[in-house]
């Protein structure tokens, strides 16, 4: 038996074409483009590990640079087109401000820095 965690946007095509079997998603929710595959968290109460991407720029870019891209890259994100590209690769999008990236960078370090001490992880 082999398998992988692979990301959604590097397998789906994959698994459309029948020749990977997605077992479940590793998301809180299941997959609007895989919406028969169940969640881990559906068989592991609470597990939930996504992916994510975001942009980012040069800790002193000037603010009104920041907010210039910010602006474009939402209006981007909401363009109808766009947003079914990525939708059709399994991605979600989450526009929002810089102020909202930061604070989900904040979290997902905390999150994973206390499974990392949980599990007792070292780096080599």
């Amino acid at each position: 038996m082999q398998v992988t965690f692979a990301s959604m946007s590097s397998s789906i095509e994959f698994i459309r074409a029948g020749k990977l079997r997605a077992l479940a998603v590793t998301t809180a929710t299941r997959s609007e483009v895989l919406p028969d595959v169940p969640t881990v968290g559906e068989f592991v109460s609470g597990y939930e590990a996504t992916g994510w991407q975001g942009i980012g720029a040069p800790r002193k870019t000037p603010a009104e640079i920041i907010e210039k891209l910010n602006r474009e890259i939402n209006v981007a994100l909401a363009d109808p087109k766009i947003k079914a590209q990525l939708a059709d690769l399994g991605n979600t999008v989450i526009p929002g401000s810089p102020a909202d990236f930061g604070n989900f960078i904040t979290a997902e370090t905390e999150k994973w820095g206390r499974v990392i001490r949980a599990a007792n992880i070292k780096a080599e």
